[in-house]
């Protein structure tokens, strides 16, 4: 299943047994990946990682951050921000954790 959106996004995203928290990562990828989105690479990825067991928070967060992506300002945040903090704070923030 593709996990690429319009706009150079990637959300690639899985539960396991070997994760233990829900967590989110971000990172930006100059040269792009391919996560199957119909205008072409990633540059900027959101990885969601889940326990197995949280089916519920999984789709949670899921949704919320893909509501966000589509706000072109919500991405020019991520992509300004001065350091790995900024960006932390603001995508908590956006989330509400």
């Amino acid at each position: 299943m593709a996990t690429g959106m319009t706009g150079g996004i990637g959300l690639p995203h899985a539960r396991s047994g070997h994760v233990t928290t829900l967590s989110l990562a971000v990172g930006l990828v100059p040269d792009g990946v391919d996560f199957g989105a119909p205008d072409g690479p990633a540059t900027l990825v959101f990885l969601i990682a889940a326990p197995d067991k949280g089916a519920a928070d999984h789709l949670t967060i899921l949704a919320a951050l893909a509501r966000r992506l589509v706000n072109p300002a919500f991405r020019e945040t991520i992509l300004a921000a001065p350091d790995a903090a900024a960006v932390a704070d603001f995508v908590r923030s956006e989330l509400g954790h």
